[in-house]
């Protein structure tokens, strides 16, 4: 079958880009993606403009020009960051993750207690830090997570992308139409489902209040959890330094089989959205404010066509 030039120029530049940062040293590895990430910023000024625009929105005038440029630049270095752990992931350890994760521990301890009485969790990470690094912990510390991928438009960086889910040893499972039935029964069985929660949908999802807008989220969070009557743990996983981070589960928002479905799914999501705002606003450096799909942006009921499409690519849980 052939592909687009496009296509095979980008599975080129991303085996390149894998084999690189999988020979070098670890610090010798960000040190390449610190580079990568000064050009992005500096020269090519990659969406810099839209990322002070957020954080203005967000935060007003409690921060200079030069602080929120400064947030910026962190963030993006913090992705380029992210991408580098995804990357190497199948090369960690239990003694790497002891001696570069600060206080997985008791996360651990926390989701394993919970897991051990059968009922399944969703670990609810927003993209702070090295988001990453959530997965390979649980999955260290012994706990059955599972992930839900989407599907990139380019067929070959998506088998390659597949290949790489599979060697870090996390099972995923595919979006299609046996999506729902198949997280169901894994949760049932006392699983963990890995979940990104800070994405705006194309489709229509769940609206809750974010920095004191409206946002239209994913739903499939609070849906899931009322219907294995399972506990959503919302995690942050924080860059400390080059090397370190910082792993802490938040409270735990529990399904009330008292109210309403759609009324319990919305109240769910905006509690682990106030805990992922309050965490923002703690370290706002930590978040990512590039993404292409603004979070805080006006939910445009889509055409027939994008609508379907939507629902193959919509992103649910970390999908590298």
């Amino acid at each position: 079958m052939k592909h687009r030039a496009r296509h095979v120029v980008e599975y080129l530049f991303l085996r390149a880009c894998v084999g690189l940062f999988r020979i070098l040293p670890y610090r010798l590895a960000l040190g390449v993606g610190w580079i990568m990430a000064v050009i992005a910023f500096h020269v090519f000024r990659f969406r810099l403009r839209q990322a002070i625009t957020r954080l203005t929105e967000v935060f007003g005038d409690q921060y200079t020009h030069r602080e929120m440029r400064r947030i910026a630049w962190m963030s993006l270095r913090n992705f380029v960051f992210c991408a580098v752990d995804m990357i190497r992931i199948p090369s960690v350890t239990v003694n790497w993750m002891r001696r570069h994760v600060l206080d997985y521990e008791q996360s651990s301890e926390m989701l394993a207690k919970h897991v051990a009485t059968g009922t399944g969790a969703i670990l609810a990470c927003p993209h702070m830090g090295s988001w990453e690094i959530a997965g390979i912990v649980a999955q260290l510390s012994g706990l059955p997570i599972f992930f839900v991928t989407g599907k990139q438009k380019n067929p070959i960086v998506d088998r390659y992308l597949n290949r790489l889910r599979g060697s870090t040893g996390i099972p995923t499972v595919q979006r299609g139409s046996a999506l729902l039935k198949s997280v169901i029964r894994r949760l049932k069985n006392g699983e963990i489902l890995g979940f990104m929660p800070d994405v705006r949908m194309r489709t229509e999802g769940v609206s809750v209040r974010f920095f004191g807008k409206e946002a239209n989220v994913v739903g499939g969070m609070g849906l899931f959890a009322r219907q294995t009557r399972s506990p959503i743990f919302p995690a942050v996983c924080t860059r400390l330094s080059w090397t370190h981070h910082r792993m802490r589960c938040l409270d735990p928002v529990w399904p009330d089989l008292t109210m309403d479905k759609q009324q319990d799914w919305q109240r769910m999501t905006q509690l682990v959205f106030n805990q992922i705002e309050a965490a923002i606003r703690e370290q706002p450096e930590q978040w990512f404010w590039f993404n292409k799909r603004w979070i805080l942006d006006p939910y445009v009921p889509p055409s027939p066509e994008s609508d379907r499409e939507g629902e193959l690519t919509e992103p649910i849980a970390p999908n590298p």
